[in-house]
């Protein structure tokens, strides 16, 4: 690991704070994740006993959609701490793994953005 400078030295006793903080974004970040697959899944089975088929598929989109606006929210909050832990590490390899996440991660949200924005075109009455 190339080291560029040492953390504690600049960000002296916010260190550990910010430590604390980038996890506590880790776990808002699974939190968001959860509770989007949970409303999926109440979503997906309410579409499954929907009774015609116009229905079920009007509410899988509505499912996917919600499920994709949950997926992107928990992105962003990744990056946000990842940011965080970059910045308290200081080291060039975490930068450029960093850098390598976020355009991952932005060409995830690209996708999964435009793929909403097609249901719900496809959900506007003609």
């Amino acid at each position: 690991m190339s080291e560029t400078g040492d953390a504690s030295s600049v960000f002296g006793a916010a260190t550990a704070w910010l430590e604390y903080a980038a996890g506590a974004i880790d776990l808002l970040s699974i939190a968001v994740l959860l509770i989007g697959a949970v409303r999926f899944t109440a979503w997906i089975l309410r579409a499954e006993f929907s009774r015609s088929k116009e229905d079920r598929l009007v509410r899988m989109n509505a499912a996917r959609r919600e499920l994709g606006g949950y997926i992107l929210a928990g992105l962003e909050l990744l990056i946000v701490s990842d940011v965080i832990h970059t910045a308290i590490t200081l080291e060039l390899d975490g930068l450029i793994f960093l850098g390598g996440l976020v355009v991952i991660r932005s060409i995830i949200s690209f996708f999964l953005e435009r793929e909403i924005k097609e249901l719900s075109r496809a959900q506007r009455p003609n």
